[in-house]
């Protein structure tokens, strides 16, 4: 028998919010949290004072500071009062204690295995099609993943997202339209992001692959710098793919004209939670541009993996 997920998940948030403080409080507060909207192009960026995301956003990430600290997505090192939904006895889903959606989930490996997309695409349009009115997203290892050391992704309120809504009207360069796919590059939301819409999981991750396969991996990278959304519309599949240069601006930091603003998924999807107040009153259209573009490949980069893919699949016709 199919399990209803989404019942299982609004019973585990009835409980978490009646028995654990920590989410009572964080939620409470997410639920009355100041907000903004700035306009770029075609895209609107909702920046959110959210001040219980300061740890995520200063994390450290580099291999001693992870050895150092005990692994918060394991089972032996978490909250007493933290509870589980299972998925397939693969992953279990938790509620995120420090939000920047008004339901915001976490969704671990069970195994103490590496932050690494490959070979679970299809986890993630599964887990996407199993939680509608999610949008799940992975953050890679070294462009947001607070936790690179465990395998995870994360899941938030789809209306909560502006890109879900903006790339079904955004122009969209055409790849190939193969069993109703579209595979595509939308370069007017003011950072670049490969789309994919499908009706198969199979060629969802067959589309994913083939661009994974032509983006570029640093030296020392296992993997491309990259964060992906994932959600379910209308009986289809949508993937976006931003691709990274870097993990953070070269704005980063807690000096004058500087900013503590680490993009990752949700940020690439248009909202920004924002730690300091300081940064959420000065922020400006200027500054994201910028941060933008200092994190996300650069047009040439993103037109040399365009030509690849078109390569790839016209060679195929």
């Amino acid at each position: 028998m199919t399990c209803n997920y989404i019942e299982e998940i609004d019973h585990l948030w009835q409980r978490q919010l009646t028995k654990w403080d920590a989410v009572i409080k964080n939620y409470g507060y997410l639920a009355n949290v100041t907000t903004r909207v700035v306009e770029l192009g075609d895209s609107s960026i909702v920046l959110q004072y959210n001040p219980e995301r300061l740890k995520s956003s200063s994390a450290d990430i580099d291999y001693a500071s992870l050895k150092a600290r005990p692994c918060f997505l394991c089972d032996k090192n978490q909250p007493k009062e933290q509870e589980t939904v299972m998925w397939e006895g693969r992953y279990k889903m938790q509620v995120n204690p420090y939000p920047i959606f008004s339901r915001h989930l976490t969704i671990s490996a069970l195994e103490h295995s590496p932050q690494r997309i490959d070979g679970r695409i299809t986890d993630m349009m599964h887990l996407a099609k199993d939680l509608p009115g999610y949008v799940v997203f992975y953050n890679g290892p070294r462009c947001g993943a607070s936790a690179p050391d465990h395998m995870h992704f994360q899941a938030g309120s789809i209306d909560e997202l502006p890109i879900c809504d903006e790339l079904f009207t955004a122009n969209t360069a055409l790849f190939d339209a193969n069993n109703r796919g579209i595979f595509g590059v939308i370069t007017e939301l003011g950072r670049p992001v490969f789309y994919i819409e499908t009706m198969s999981i199979d060629l969802g991750e067959q589309w994913f692959n083939s661009l994974q396969d032509v983006l570029p991996v640093k030296n020392g990278h296992v993997e491309p710098m990259i964060n992906i959304l994932c959600w379910h519309n209308s009986g289809a599949l949508c993937i976006a793919v931003f691709p990274r240069r870097k993990h953070r601006p070269a704005c980063y930091g807690t000096g004058e004209d500087q900013f503590v603003l680490s993009p990752a998924s949700v940020d690439m999807g248009g909202l920004w939670a924002i730690a300091r107040e300081e940064d959420f009153n000065n922020l400006t259209l200027h500054d994201i541009t910028l941060i933008y573009m200092d994190v996300c490949l650069s047009p040439q980069d993103v037109e040399d993996v365009s030509t690849k893919l078109r390569q790839y699949y016209y060679s195929k016709r």
